[in-house]
């Protein structure tokens, strides 16, 4: 099981058939220090999609979540995809959060 620390806390990705989750948890205090889906207000209406969510909506929650994480000083993080494969909308949120900032 992948565990999160205070100096590199757990990227957490969950994926159900019409949404996608992401939170940053600090597990040693069991606390979440951001998230970011698709069902934020802010979020769903800037994404417009009907059929669930896509791989361009899993890149921008990895652009959200790295942005968030960046504001609050969170610079590395372990990914912990939550027994999804690696590939298609993980792997975009992934890419994402990478290419924004984030260092796992």
């Amino acid at each position: 099981m992948v565990s999160g620390t205070t100096e590199r806390p757990r990227l957490s990705v969950f994926r159900s058939n019409k949404h996608l989750y992401a939170q940053v948890i600090d597990d040693t205090k069991s606390c979440t220090l951001a998230s970011a889906s698709t069902m934020h207000k802010a979020l769903s209406k800037e994404l417009e999609y009907s059929a669930g969510p896509t791989t361009e909506v899993a890149q921008k929650i990895g652009e959200v979540i790295a942005k968030s994480c960046l504001e609050k000083g969170i610079t590395k993080v372990v990914f912990d995809r939550g027994g999804f494969l690696y590939h298609g909308r993980i792997k975009a949120l992934a890419d994402a959060a990478r290419e924004n900032g984030l260092e796992f």
